[in-house]
């Protein structure tokens, strides 16, 4: 999929504009915090009042579903604003998403995107660059950011004293994801939390290996190359306790299923197949419904 970048308008015209942010998985096996992919999953913001007084203040009037505590809308478009030091109207806008939240397929990447969006729409448009940044910066996590921005395959590189930048390719379009996305998310900082400080060397080679093994299996759809390329000894294991049935999903023997990793955190395991991928999402149902664990499976 790919994302063009808004065009300027004057900030009362914006009254009606609603932007289309995807969700992402992250990591793709052991790209851990590198790679990340655009899927069809959405949030929409939909801009319902401006006032311009230059107050650069979002409010979301109404959240489907709801959001508890702070709005990672509101946050970003107040650190885009601050950061770029441009004058931004006073905004309302509603705010709706299919993407779960807390289950490691970008939601709060695509709320902070949005808000981004939303300040373009009304100041007009900034560099990928500052979008990356501002994004990176408001939601800590490039590799979910970039493909939220940019749309398709992202690898990202984050620069010392500079602002992060992305590489990007298309995504097969025979390939697909089935997720499962369980009922009882996992927070991000609990996940994290759960990762060793150090890891061995060898370790650390294990994943660089298999991660340029990945993006060239999927440049050259050399899908017989993903099982192997999607392996990961840096942090799927430590995660596992936290995560159903990730064992299971990793440990899966399907001629059908081309690989299996987590997104992104998790608590969602994900499966590399062909498109027609029916059998391989019948089979992950499967699997979760003897274990007793809600989810909903979905192919992306």
């Amino acid at each position: 999929m790919s994302l063009k970048t808004v065009e300027t308008v004057r900030p009362d015209a914006a009254i009606g504009a609603e932007i289309v942010v995807p969700g992402s998985v992250a990591n793709l096996g052991g790209g851990f915090d590198t790679l990340g992919v655009a899927v069809e999953l959405y949030l929409r913001a939909r801009i319902v009042d401006v006032r311009d007084d230059g107050g650069s203040r979002l409010t979301v009037a109404r959240s489907v579903p709801a959001v508890s505590g702070g709005n990672a809308v509101e946050r970003a478009f107040e650190l885009v604003a601050e950061r770029t030091g441009r004058r931004a109207p006073s905004l309302t806008v509603d705010v709706t998403s299919d993407i779960p939240m807390a289950a490691g397929l970008g939601s709060s990447a695509a709320a902070t995107v949005a808000a981004l969006r939303v300040f373009e729409r009304v100041t007009g448009p900034l560099q990928d660059s500052e979008l990356l940044g501002a994004a990176t910066k408001a939601e800590g996590h490039a590799d979910n950011a970039a493909p939220a921005l940019f749309g398709g395959l992202n690898s990202v590189v984050e620069v010392e004293g500079a602002s992060p930048y992305s590489l990007r390719w298309a995504w097969p379009r025979d390939l697909k994801l089935v997720v499962a996305p369980p009922v009882v998310g996992l927070a991000a900082a609990r996940a994290r939390a759960a990762l060793p400080r150090e890891v061995p060397r060898a370790d650390a080679i294990f994943n660089m290996q298999r991660v340029l093994a990945l993006v060239h299996a999927l440049r050259q759809g050399d899908y017989d190359r993903l099982r192997e390329a999607v392996k990961d000894r840096l942090h799927q294991s430590a995660r596992s306790s936290l995560v159903p049935l990730l064992s299971e999903a990793l440990a899966l023997e399907d001629p059908d299923v081309l690989g299996a990793f987590l997104s992104g955190a998790g608590p969602s395991v994900a499966l590399l197949a062909r498109a027609d991928a029916s059998q391989v999402a019948a089979r992950l149902s499967a699997m979760y419904e003897r274990a007793g664990v809600d989810a909903t499976v979905r192919t992306l």
